[in-house]
């Protein structure tokens, strides 16, 4: 029997929540499915673009963020070219931005 687990929906939700608590900004870019949708999470701090993280399983059953995407420095129209080809594949993935300090280590608190 699958262990209870929160959707996908939940997981955006408290990390909104938490970032406006902690005085950051969380925006849904691409609303995924609610349930299961595969969750990026576009960091950036003070408008700086650092880098796009997936939420995935790691072998403890448990979920890690993973680095995924082109290297911020390549630029914006690197980075919409793979979000394009992603949602193209999968169009029930979810996409936040994610302006806070430290975003990636604040969203792997939240979301793994």
């Amino acid at each position: 029997m699958q262990a209870d687990r929160l959707t996908s929906a939940m997981l955006i939700g408290v990390l909104v929540r938490r970032a406006a608590a902690a005085g950051g900004f969380a925006t849904i870019l691409v609303k995924g499915d609610e349930i299961s949708g595969v969750i990026l999470v576009q960091a950036v701090e003070k408008g700086r673009e650092s880098g796009l993280f997936e939420r995935v399983p790691n072998l403890d059953g448990g979920y890690r963020l993973a680095r995924c995407g082109p290297d911020p420095a390549e630029g914006g129209e690197a980075l919409s070219q793979y979000i394009a080809r992603r949602r193209r594949s999968d169009p029930d993935l979810w996409i936040i931005e994610l302006d806070i300090a430290e975003a990636e280590r604040f969203a792997a608190e939240t979301i793994c």
